[in-house]
């Protein structure tokens, strides 16, 4: 479904990502990991079309769509949640999952705001409260639902875990995983290799902005040397 291939991306004179490669298949969740400032976020923003990269390819679907501004991104099929959650404070929860609709995403079986109140019960609750005035973790859920809202084949979870008390980690993978084995294919970016640990098909390390590592989550995870080297675990 995805194809990241050698894509180099700067910061104005500043090279960020040098040449990083993965891809990701059909009902994977494939999960980028490493230290703060490895490059995860910028290669999760150069597929949502946040950044553009100067070489390289991202292929999504069979169409390569490196360098489409996001809204283009977003009407092909890819969810993102922003690691800052970024919702709309001065509108309602109800508000933010609404204004997340694509008419040319909808479909019969797709997502409703029923069926994120039906994932995430705690935003039922909230329904009228505006989005400002939640907690962390209740922005986190909203930021998901309304990404789900979009109906993507994709959904790219940026640090879902950051900041967040460790009741509601569980709860979040939870979610995460409820999403995966309804089909959903997932890349999500994170520090927290015990959040991925239960989650995650398929595992790159990154650091530097370079991949030093992937393979199988089972592989790493009897691997203690390259957990230790490049994640301190």
């Amino acid at each position: 479904m995805l194809e990241v291939a050698d894509i180099q991306v700067f910061y104005g004179l500043s090279h960020v990502l040098f040449g990083v490669s993965f891809d990701a298949a059909a009902g994977e969740l494939v999960a980028l990991v490493g230290r703060n400032g490895a490059g995860k976020s910028t290669t999760l923003k150069s597929i949502i079309g946040l950044n553009r990269p100067r070489g390289g390819r991202i292929v999504f679907n069979g169409r390569d769509i490196g360098g489409w501004a996001p809204y283009r991104v977003a009407r092909a099929g890819i969810g993102y949640v922003p690691e800052d959650r970024r919702v709309f404070g001065s509108l309602t929860v109800r508000e933010n999952l609404e204004a997340a609709r694509l008419a040319e995403r909808e479909r019969k079986d797709g997502c409703t705001i029923a069926s994120v109140f039906e994932l995430f019960p705690d935003l039922a609750r909230l329904g009228g409260r505006l989005a400002g005035s939640l907690s962390g973790g209740q922005q986190q859920m909203l930021t998901i639902g309304r990404a789900l809202m979009t109906n993507p084949d994709l959904l790219l979870l940026d640090e879902p875990s950051e900041g967040l008390a460790p009741l509601l980690v569980q709860l979040l993978a939870e979610r995460v995983l409820w999403m995966k084995q309804r089909g959903l294919t997932i890349v999500l970016s994170e520090q927290n290799l015990e959040f991925v640990r239960e989650l995650a098909d398929r595992i790159y390390i990154l650091e530097k902005g370079e991949v030093r590592y992937h393979g199988r989550m089972q592989d790493l995870l009897a691997n203690e040397e390259i957990a230790r080297a490049y994640l301190g675990v």
